[in-house]
């Protein structure tokens, strides 16, 4: 698995924004990020946004991206415009939902998809929506103290919550 980029946002761009114009918060890039256990990403727009939140942190597959701008043929938005703070290659991040694991030193819990909303065809462009939907990333918690850094990294899996089936 590899880390391609790292992103953080100190506000919300479109999240609260329903019914308004979106604000100005883009999404910056960064060659490292704090996670902090039950806090979420310091710097970020949802460091301590609540208790429990399901999406301290937030994962985006390149594969699904480079899909996305082929399919849409739109190629001049990088993948930051989609406000996921990490975008991996290398791995499905749909079977981590449910699971606990492990990236460079730091531990996650898997919660849900990261299901796009309307504002992916303003920010990205028309179609979007519904390109992304069961598609849109990972939202999980963050169980350990730790940083995330570009480059590779290994993807282990410590727990899950998958039932296990009967072998024959």
């Amino acid at each position: 698995m590899e880390i391609l980029h790292l992103c953080l946002s100190p506000g919300h761009s479109f999240f609260g924004h329903h019914g308004e114009e979106p604000a100005d918060f883009p999404m910056r890039e960064v060659a490292e990020i704090e996670c902090v256990a039950a806090h979420g990403i310091r710097g970020d727009r949802f460091f301590d946004h609540r208790d429990e939140y399901k999406g301290q942190i937030t994962f985006f597959a390149e594969e699904v991206y480079a899909a996305l701008c082929t399919a849409l043929k739109i190629h001049d938005r990088p993948a930051s415009v989609l406000r996921r703070n990490v975008v991996t290659r290398g791995v499905d991040l749909a079977a981590y939902i449910g699971e606990e694991w492990e990236v460079q030193g730091v531990r996650f819990q898997g919660m849900e998809e990261c299901r796009p909303c309307f504002w992916m065809n303003q920010a990205f462009g028309q179609g979007a929506e519904d390109f992304l939907r069961g598609r849109g990333g990972l939202r999980a918690r963050i169980l350990t103290n730790g940083r995330l850094q570009l480059g590779s990294a290994a993807f282990s899996r410590i727990h899950s919550s998958l039932p296990v089936l009967p072998t024959a």
